[in-house]
């Protein structure tokens, strides 16, 4: 017995001692040595090691598992700021995000590893591209790293498992999460039995740590007289099993290869998509489908949009539905896309896709791989189409930035110029899976610098004139919809 008491002391003391140098039992994946880890060892290693594929893939698995890195203290420090961001669409629909930085559509291509992604630090992550059938997407190799440039290069052509194996694995995870599509989900009855034994599952993980790895921790430390049973259990559920994060979700829908019916398979995708997703993003911007960004030209551009617009008013009317276009539009070209976008009322516009262009910048021998370059060289080239589109719509539709995200700084830019939320993916592949966190901090730290209460507060404040009369549209709104003692305060 005095053998398992001094056991039992040592390995209190030994926790003790990592919690003081690491905060690893109680911060876990959260803790700055745990995202240190990743990003300086695990990450740069990856990159030396496996192919861009090959590391994708990986990745995504960690992610699925719940091994990456969760999101930091620091990161979910507002300084007083409020982060939470209202997209309002058409009619009365409004979507609602908790941060301003999501996940851009690319990584999770199917949708296997959503609350994975959500655990890392995402507000709003974005599967896909999904197209109707499965299809291979382009042959290998199909993703090129410029390392001296920190930019990617891929030319993957929308290779995807269809909307059937998709929407089998959103259906699971709004069973175990909750969220849009839930409620008809839990009413069929061929799914109830199942669904009660998943929920029973989940409550009986948050309440012992819910794995065959921590039962076996939990019968070993009993063995110790109760001493240490409580703090390993504490511990391992600290480190990986902590209660998951949820945010927005959004579908990125892409049209089949060999199909001539674009209308046909977007509507098909939000037939059966739409009802399990918070957003919808109709994706005829990638540059590795042929034929595809020539239906961003006005006709096809306004045709294809009323279509899906209909589609989705049918089959998902509670869904924002956007469109994502080039970042190699003409100025002509963008003109037409504003018009569009105005005349159809369609809910927002994701800026921007990759680049077909090589800036002469470029130093990797990648560069004149063939596909859409993203990454680094690809940030202020995204952020003047933002900047472009922003004033040619007169700040009246809401802007997804994406491209080149790797700091809160580069976020704060984006949301200067005109966006209302940011994507990140590909900096990631260099900064690793804790620069989510990062960007998180640091943008909430620019924003009470420099004196912004709201993230909707900088939105477009690089056009000063329509950045003006849109606070002026927001102070008025905040006084018709205030209490008489917010309309003193607001006033004052």
């Amino acid at each position: 017995m005095n053998a398992l008491k001094s056991a039992a002391l040592r390995a209190g003391l030994g926790i003790a001692v990592v919690e003081v140098t690491t905060h690893l039992p109680s911060e876990g994946r959260s803790s700055e040595t745990y995202h240190y880890l990743f990003d300086s060892f695990i990450t740069p290693a990856a990159r030396k090691i496996l192919s861009p594929e090959y590391a994708h893939n990986v990745a995504l698995e960690v992610t699925r598992l719940n091994l990456a890195p969760r999101l930091s203290r620091d990161g979910s420090s507002s300084h007083g700021v409020n982060m939470a961001v209202t997209l309002s669409g058409s009619n009365t629909r409004r979507l609602e995000f908790d941060g301003p930085i999501g996940l851009a559509a690319g990584f999770d291509k199917n949708g296997t590893a959503i609350a994975g992604l959500f655990d890392v630090g995402f507000s709003f992550v974005e599967i896909g591209s999904v197209t109707p059938l499965p299809q291979p997407g382009n042959s290998k190799p199909r993703s090129f790293r410029l390392l001296e440039d920190s930019g990617v290069i891929n030319r993957f052509g929308f290779n995807s498992e269809g909307v059937e194996k998709v929407r089998s694995y959103l259906r699971e995870y709004r069973q175990l999460f909750g969220g849009m599509g839930s409620e008809s989900i839990r009413a069929d009855s061929e799914l109830t039995e199942e669904i009660e034994e998943a929920v029973a599952d989940q409550e009986h993980q948050d309440e012992t740590a819910g794995d065959a790895d921590n039962q076996f921790a939990q019968r070993m430390a009993s063995k110790f007289a109760g001493y240490t049973s409580d703090a390993l259990v504490w511990a391992w559920n600290k480190a990986m099993v902590s209660k998951p994060l949820s945010g927005t979700l959004g579908v990125n829908l892409g049209k089949n290869k060999t199909s001539d019916d674009e209308v046909g398979d977007y509507t098909v995708g939000i037939r059966e998509l739409g009802p399990y997703a918070d957003y919808l993003v109709v994706n005829v911007s990638s540059p590795n489908t042929p034929g595809l960004r020539s239906l961003q030209q006005k006709d096809p551009l306004q045709n294809l949009l009323e279509a899906t617009i209909k589609a989705r008013d049918d089959f998902a009317p509670h869904a924002h539905l956007f469109v994502k276009i080039a970042p190699d539009l003409s100025k002509d070209e963008m003109k037409d896309v504003a018009a569009v976008v105005l005349e159809t009322g369609i809910d927002g516009m994701i800026v921007c896709n990759t680049t077909n262009s090589r800036p002469e910048s470029l130093l990797s021998q990648n560069k004149v791989e063939s596909g859409g370059l993203s990454g680094a060289p690809l940030k202020d080239i995204s952020t003047q189409c933002i900047r472009q589109m922003y004033k040619l719509t007169n700040g009246q539709v809401p802007i997804i930035g994406v491209g080149g995200v790797g700091s809160g700084r580069d976020a704060y830019e984006k949301l200067k110029a005109g966006a209302s939320l940011v994507q990140i993916y590909s900096m990631m592949v260099y900064e690793g899976p804790g620069v989510v966190s990062r960007i998180r901090h640091e943008l909430a730290t620019l924003l009470a610098e420099n004196g912004y209460k709201n993230v909707d507060d900088v939105v477009g404040a690089d056009n000063e004139e329509i950045y003006w009369k849109r606070r002026e549209e927001r102070v008025r709104r905040r006084m018709q919809e205030a209490t008489p003692n917010e309309k003193q305060i607001i006033e004052m």
